[in-house]
């Protein structure tokens, strides 16, 4: 049987993660080792310099393997992969992340750091993501379609799959566009504002982002403003 691993960067008791362990099941037998809470933007970063806890973790799916982790996503990979499963995965699956993990802002996700890292071990590694409004009509009909599609795909080097589901209704889904572009363009303009200011001069500053879509043909970003499913591939430019 088949070996999956997953993890995400909302943390072990985000519904994202739930879904697509039941999903998974159907694959392979499934170990999670997951964030104890939210990581996101943690992008690929690894932890050096302290100690990481893992812990079992009562999961709400029967039959797949929990633990809780004190890491970050990659740290998740790590610690899973060389540490607690018994033997190694084919696959890691990571999400399914609570946003969009495309165009620019994939270089801070941790979802896709996480996928980044199972590749890194020498995993097929599969980022999945959808919007943030509830809806996930067009996630629970492509889901297993998709993860059974693309682990039949070579391991190759260097790239991770990246798969991002509309937040629409499934009638106003308009099917699955393959092989996106990373878009170089950004869901949010970013700048920021002042909270505090501090009788030194200094100021405490909190991030203020303006939503600014912008569909683009061929892209991931297009894809899910035009309420296509998203599939494509993201390398590691190092």
């Amino acid at each position: 049987m088949k070996k999956i691993l997953i993890t995400n960067d909302d943390g072990i008791e985000s519904d994202g993660i739930r879904r697509l362990a039941q999903a998974a099941k159907k694959f392979g037998d499934v170990w999670i080792v997951a964030p104890e809470s939210q990581r996101s933007a943690a992008s690929h970063s690894i932890t050096l310099r302290h100690p990481i806890d893992v812990h079992p973790h009562e999961f709400p799916v029967e039959g797949v393997h929990a633990f809780s982790c004190s890491g970050t996503p990659g740290d998740c990979v790590r610690v899973g992969t060389l540490n607690i499963m018994p033997e190694k995965p084919d696959f890691v699956f990571s999400g399914i992340n609570f946003g969009y993990n495309v165009a620019s802002d994939i270089q801070y996700s941790a979802t896709a750091g996480a996928a980044f890292e199972g590749e890194f071990q020498g995993y097929l590694s599969i980022a999945f993501s959808e919007g943030m409004n509830g809806c996930h009509e067009v996630t629970d009909k492509y889901l297993e379609d998709i993860i059974k599609e693309l682990i039949e795909k070579p391991y190759v080097q260097g790239q991770i799959w990246n798969v991002n589901f509309p937040q629409c209704k499934l009638e106003e889904c308009k099917g699955v566009l393959r092989d996106r572009k990373v878009s170089r363009k950004s869901f949010f303009t970013d700048s920021y504002k002042a909270v505090e200011e501090f009788s030194n001069g200094g100021l405490s500053l909190m991030v203020d982002g303006k939503y600014m879509p912008s569909s683009e043909d061929d892209t991931d970003y297009g894809a899910v403003l035009d309420n296509y499913v998203s599939v494509g591939i993201v390398r590691n430019i190092s």
